[in-house]
């Protein structure tokens, strides 16, 4: 499986803390999320009752699954972390005003992954600057190989 980014939270937040979890999915899930085909560009992370959700990631249906065809791409699912960390991220999340940001999605052991961070929302000044250092990455790049003049 090619391990799926989150490229719109690097821009969109300052990521502070890092975490893994696992995802809870049926078979065909499991199946499509390691053909690749799902999309966490809109997804975040909710916590209720203790428990943490993937909510907005879209996972395709599996195309030779015999499953009906009321089939939701887009249901919330159960993220799989120990209590005490989850504990430990919302007291974090109330008391520092974080948010938890899908970062990317992967296998490892043969069980599929959610790259967690914990993160801070970006100002539009903050995300105009991060164009213009990108910008001029690129700029440098290209004289560095003779592009430009």
């Amino acid at each position: 499986m090619k391990t799926v980014y989150n490229r719109k939270a690097r821009f969109h937040y300052h990521l502070l803390e890092n975490f893994e979890a696992g995802i809870v999915l049926s078979g065909a899930e499991t199946k499509s999320v390691k053909n690749g085909r799902i999309d966490i560009s809109s997804a975040y992370i909710s916590v209720s009752n203790h428990e943490l959700f993937l909510i907005g990631a879209t996972i395709s249906r599996y195309a030779f699954s015999g499953t009906a065809e009321d089939y939701d791409p887009v249901h919330p699912r159960r993220l799989l972390m120990k209590k005490k960390e989850i504990y430990s991220l919302e007291g974090k999340i109330e008391g520092e005003r974080l948010t938890l940001v899908p970062i990317k999605v992967y296998t490892k052991r043969n069980r599929v992954k959610v790259g967690l961070a914990l993160a801070r929302g970006k100002s539009r000044v903050d995300k105009r600057e991060s164009i213009l250092k990108r910008e001029a990455l690129r700029h440098i790049g290209r004289m560095i190989r003779g592009k430009l003049g």
